[in-house]
């Protein structure tokens, strides 16, 4: 469990640091004003962030998914591999519900995380040089937040992030089972690596196809009242002047970001928690033979986790992580 724990934070802070600028894009692209836009499209976002902003504006907000990197792991490892024992079998269906419970659970920690990434990745959008920045980094953000909002205002786009989290795990969890079982993903497979690898980002992109207009929302409503104005009284009334102005292509802005940055993401933290799984359970197995102890000393349940899919777990950060 404690190397589950480590390893899933480390192969989430490695997806972090290789996706965080396609979430900067996304970001600008969802909020951005419809009738004065920034931005043509993917390419031009990100030219003009680094023209304006330097390499170093793709990475504002990235504190924040920091902070919150070790919380959300171990909330959705325990909870996912908790509610999978209570159900008993290992079915298509248990593992949508184990990893929704999962992506509920981690909400609490989630939703006030990606507020605060929000706020941080739309400060000085469009600006030259900011030279009057509204939040320091990401702590000071949420400290402000509170002192003029409390808790309503933390957790502000809680709801929408619920919608969002709860199908979308359960759709990563599902889809990766599916895919590993499929592939065949064996402990002395040659391939094993580049097969969850590709389970993992195609899991990834599944899971943002399926949830993605309601992320749309989110990120709209935790933006509102950026520079002091509130547009929408809630999520339908978003919802409503959204598709108003925009029609439906408004709950597909910043789509093409978001893929290009589900697959590596996702390959990048599958890789990360597969290796230093491999090295450190060798490192265990190695020590207990030393020690004369037999190496079948481990659970049916790790055996039957090692056999089936080597030595990974789902990760997702923030749908994260997603």
């Amino acid at each position: 469990m404690a190397l589950d724990f480590a390893a899933g934070c480390l192969g989430g802070a490695a997806g972090v640091l290789v996706g965080h600028p396609f979430d900067t894009v996304k970001v600008r692209l969802q909020v951005q004003n419809v009738d004065k836009p920034l931005y043509r499209g993917t390419m031009h976002c990100f030219q003009s962030i680094i023209r304006q902003e330097s390499m170093l504006g793709l990475y504002k907000g990235i504190g924040s998914p920091l902070m919150g990197l070790t919380f959300i792991n171990a909330i959705v490892f325990g909870v996912q591999g908790n509610a999978m024992r209570k159900l008993g079998r290992d079915t298509p269906l248990n593992q949508f519900l184990a990893g929704a419970s999962a992506g509920a659970i981690q909400c609490v920690i989630c939703c006030p995380m990606e507020l605060a990434k929000t706020r941080m990745q739309l400060q000085g959008t469009g600006e030259k040089k900011s030279k009057n920045k509204m939040y320091k980094n990401s702590l000071d953000c949420l400290v402000r937040i509170y002192r003029r909002e409390g808790i309503r205002g933390i957790n502000r786009g809680m709801v929408t992030t619920l919608v969002r989290e709860m199908p979308g795990f359960g759709v990563y969890f599902l889809a990766y089972d599916s895919l590993t079982r499929f592939l065949g993903c064996e402990p002395e497979d040659p391939y094993m690596i580049p097969k969850l690898l590709f389970a993992g980002g195609m899991s990834g992109i599944a899971s943002w196809l399926s949830t993605y207009p309601m992320d749309v929302i989110k990120s709209r409503l935790q933006a509102d009242g950026v520079g002091g104005v509130n547009k929408y009284n809630g999520i339908v009334d978003c919802v409503r002047q959204s598709f108003q102005k925009e029609g439906w292509r408004a709950f597909s802005r910043g789509l093409v970001s978001t893929l290009l940055r589900a697959f590596p993401v996702n390959a990048t933290t599958f890789a990360t928690v597969t290796l230093f799984l491999m090295y450190m359970r060798d490192g265990q197995e190695c020590s207990l033979q030393d020690s004369g102890v037999a190496a079948s000393a481990t659970t049916d349940a790790d055996d039957q986790h090692l056999s089936r899919r080597s030595t990974t777990s789902v990760t997702t950060v923030g749908t994260s992580v997603l």
